[in-house]
């Protein structure tokens, strides 16, 4: 049995039935989006894409009970997707590991291009929810990978790289580290002031107490209504933060700090967003 390597593949923004919105929220934002997907499963997206990861801006129809899970959610970071090249495997493995695991499923989004449509397939293993309220912990292969990242669609006004740190804030942040050691094994999962932090490819997953987290993100910290678990924050690489601050001006609570650019939850749909060179 080999245990998957922590890799972030994409990470998830559950905007409910405000597709809309937070389209044109994120394009204030500086982020260019690809085109309006459309899942097998009944759910709708724009992406940003990054270097080697994405982020996700996930939708259901109004008054559309395909996807229940996103309408239960609350809006803001609700999903950590890991990397997986073999789903089937990583399912296998995770499973013989202890790790309470779904069984994989397949589903395709077509992908205009100027060539005619095509479907991105992807293969995903979901974890069982946790009662905590955290959030949508799962593995994504991807099956047509050039459909996906596409040099177009990957150039930001913003600047932006890639994921290089999603944060959780928990109030006993061992917990999840515990769960993450056993998916990735007990090398991967450190100790840091005020929780700890899984190592993964080019980024990290810290877990901090709620304290932690305000500590950091100050009056920018997302609002956990009440959850012991949630996805809080995100920090992204950028070409530089003078492009960054340049293409964040006149959006409403983003503000300028040493070393960074943080943009409130407000602006974003629920989840903070720091920009670091």
């Amino acid at each position: 049995m080999i245990l998957p390597v922590p890799t972030i593949d994409h990470v998830v923004i559950n905007v409910r039935d405000r597709l809309d919105a937070a389209q044109a929220a994120f394009e204030r934002l500086g982020f260019t989006l690809t085109p309006r997907g459309y899942h097998s499963l009944g759910s709708m997206n724009h992406l940003a894409m990054f270097g080697t990861d994405y982020l996700e801006l996930i939708a259901a129809p109004a008054g559309d009970s395909g996807r229940p899970e996103i309408m239960a959610a609350p809006e803001g970071l609700n999903g950590l997707v890991f990397a997986s090249e073999d789903a089937a495997a990583t399912q296998t493995a995770l499973a013989a590991s202890g790790v309470p695991v779904q069984p994989m499923m397949q589903f395709t989004r077509p992908v205009a291009l100027p060539e005619g449509a095509r479907d991105a397939t992807f293969r995903t293993v979901h974890l069982l929810a946790r009662p905590t309220g955290l959030g949508r912990l799962y593995f994504c292969q991807h099956l047509t990978r050039d459909l996906v990242w596409r040099d177009e669609w990957r150039h930001h006004a913003n600047g932006a790289l890639g994921v290089v740190r999603a944060v959780i804030g928990a109030h006993e942040p061992q917990s999840l580290g515990l769960l993450f050691a056993t998916m990735f094994g007990a090398a991967t999962v450190r100790e840091i002031a005020g929780g700890c932090s899984l190592a993964t490819g080019l980024a990290r997953v810290d877990i901090l107490t709620p304290d932690a987290l305000a500590a950091q993100f100050a009056d920018a910290t997302p609002d956990g209504g009440g959850r012991a678990e949630y996805m809080a924050a995100l920090t992204l690489r950028t070409l530089s933060l003078e492009l960054a601050a340049g293409a964040l001006q006149g959006v409403a609570g983003v503000r300028r700090e040493p070393g960074r650019v943080v943009v409130p939850p407000g602006a974003a749909f629920g989840a903070a967003l720091e920009f670091v060179a």
